[in-house]
């Protein structure tokens, strides 16, 4: 491109030359016109006019061209440096079809790098992972955010390994995911580690009476009582100052809660499910014992990460995309596979939806009616909801 460029200058240049020697022998004295002489010099005019912007045109491809080559230089640099990292990294599409892969990648699973591109990447996790990926990569877009995802990797004739993955989207201007980048850590010492240190822990439900509430009723939240769920659902709310109820959390089984445990002046804990067993452990017995703290510390984190994906839901512009996501979170949690679909073991009502995602009981009335009609939701027998997709 440069080399047309420079020629094109060069051939301006000559034009201009042959036009300045052509208006130097004009003899207007002889000219049947006396507009051919002015014609000449305009033309002579935009002719340098042209050969001006062709050469600021030539100086912006040169610099094009060197910024061209630096980008190529640290875009190899990049390459370079992922391609010898410890751990193993690929590139997905939306579909999850691998497009690049390093080396560790490549070790990891078992198989040279020129055979995994164009591959899927499930068909190297085992197989209950692998029915988990689909749904894996729709909550991946829609959520757009960097997740990690624990699972089994397969290498090829290998034996299975724990590994940590971790998912970055990569966005175009539209802010919609055009690959993902993948980074897969081997965590089977890790994982081996953790499974020891629980063998050690305290039997948090043995030896501790169980408090039996039935749907309906809401549990009382003692300043210094965490209650543990052993069994069923409750919601978890607090009110806002117009008395709007804003749901916190579902605190299913292993799920903890208590009044210490958030800063909000009202906070409570309702049953959805038909009966609820729970235990109260005291804030002086988690003090005084080591163990204790280390034992309840996953519950907590369950609670948290519980936390964090209802406020990821409610930062969502679209109340569509609000009461998808929270569907989808819903049939992971409480969901059962049915011929139908999978059935959600709670029962909300329309206003907990509402309050869930933002929005009025009306509009979620509307939308389920939508997503009736499309075939993509159902009622059982029961008034459970029933999910298609």
């Amino acid at each position: 491109m440069n080399i047309d460029l420079k020629r094109f200058v060069q051939q301006l240049e000559a034009l201009q030359g042959r036009l300045d020697r052509l208006y130097q022998h004009i003899d207007t004295s002889n000219c049947k016109s006396s507009l051919l002489p002015s014609a000449f010099k305009e033309l002579g005019i935009a002719s340098e006019e042209l050969q001006v912007a062709m050469e600021e045109l030539l100086v912006q491809a040169e610099e094009s061209a060197a910024m061209q080559i630096k980008l190529a230089a640290e875009r190899q640099r990049y390459q370079d440096l992922v391609e010898f990292l410890p751990s193993a990294c690929l590139e997905t599409d939306t579909n999850g079809k691998i497009t690049q892969a390093n080396r560790a990648a490549a070790k990891m699973l078992n198989i040279s790098k020129r055979f995994l591109v164009g591959k899927p990447l499930d068909i190297f996790l085992i197989k209950s992972d692998r029915r988990k990926f689909p749904a894996k990569l729709i909550e991946i877009q829609q959520r757009n955010v960097k997740q990690e995802w624990i699972a089994q990797i397969q290498p090829r004739q290998g034996e299975p390994l724990e590994a940590a993955l971790t998912v970055t989207p990569d966005c175009n201007l539209e802010n919609q995911p055009i690959r993902l980048h993948w980074i897969v850590q081997d965590i089977s010492d890790r994982q081996q580690a953790l499974r020891e240190l629980n063998r050690n822990h305290i039997n948090l439900y043995q030896d501790r009476p169980r408090h039996v509430y039935h749907k309906g009723e809401t549990v009382s939240l003692q300043p210094q009582i965490i209650w543990l769920v052993c069994q069923g659902v409750l919601k978890l709310s607090t009110f806002s100052e117009s008395g709007d109820e804003i749901i916190l959390g579902l605190a299913g089984k292993s799920i903890c809660f208590g009044s210490r445990m958030t800063s909000l002046p009202i906070c409570q804990a309702t049953v959805l499910s038909e009966t609820a067993e729970l235990v109260g452990i005291s804030l002086t017995e988690i003090s005084a014992s080591s163990e204790l703290s280390n034992s309840l510390l996953p519950h907590i984190n369950q609670r948290l990460q519980q936390t964090e994906f209802l406020l990821a839901i409610a930062g969502k512009r679209q109340i569509t995309d609000r009461l998808h996501c929270f569907l989808s979170w819903l049939k992971e949690e409480f969901g059962q596979p049915t011929k139908e679909g999978t059935r959600l073991t709670i029962r909300l009502t329309h206003q907990d939806f509402a309050n869930a995602c933002c929005t009025t009981r009306v509009t979620i009335t509307r939308l389920f009616s939508q997503l009736q009609q499309q075939g993509k939701i159902s009622f059982d027998a029961q008034r459970h909801l029933v999910l298609r997709e």
